[in-house]
């Protein structure tokens, strides 16, 4: 199916793809900046206001990359399905982030986190592989020109993670220590 789109809605359409995707990163760079912050902000109340929300703001994360998706399709129609375009570092990275959502958001629910169990929190580290292919979708979309905008975006969370991996390794050789 094909969506005749007027020149005014295709650039509107344009002009919407990179915020949306832009969004969506932002939305799974905060879910996923929660739990250092938890860690760092142990006696403060905000960080477990924001624990209380981090699904919510994981679906939202998904919803734009969704959109973002959707308005990639109708900008570039058949051509987006090409081997050309997905042959393109930025195209394919951006696709297998997607993919990794997919799941994510889907079981995303109370009942599919009763279902999974404990198996749920393994699926959900999947965010991290869909973090990486975010950040490199991001750098190589304009030539590794974006790696600049993209490291803004990510380097609080790269922060929090490696704070957070320090954390656990520290913790764990005191318990081995003892």
């Amino acid at each position: 199916m094909m969506i005749a789109l007027t020149s005014g809605d295709q650039r509107m359409v344009h002009r919407l793809i990179h915020p949306t995707g832009e969004f969506s990163a932002r939305f799974m760079i905060i879910a996923m900046m929660i739990t250092p912050l938890v860690m760092l902000f142990k006696t403060h109340t905000w960080p477990r206001w924001l624990m209380k929300r981090r699904r919510h703001i994981g679906v939202a994360a998904f919803g734009y990359a969704l959109v973002h998706t959707l308005l990639y399709l109708i900008n570039e129609g058949a051509i987006a399905l090409s081997f050309d375009e997905i042959s393109k570092l930025y195209i394919w990275t951006g696709w297998l982030a997607f993919l990794i959502f997919v799941p994510l958001a889907i079981t995303s629910t109370d009942n599919w986190v009763k279902r999974l169990g404990t198996k749920w929190k393994t699926l959900q580290r999947f965010v991290y592989a869909a973090a990486v292919l975010t950040l490199l979708h991001w750098a190589a979309l304009h030539d590794w020109g974006g790696i600049g905008p993209a490291l803004v975006h990510f380097m609080p969370l790269i922060l929090l993670e490696t704070f957070r991996v320090w954390r656990v390794v520290k913790r764990r050789r005191s318990t081995v220590a003892t």
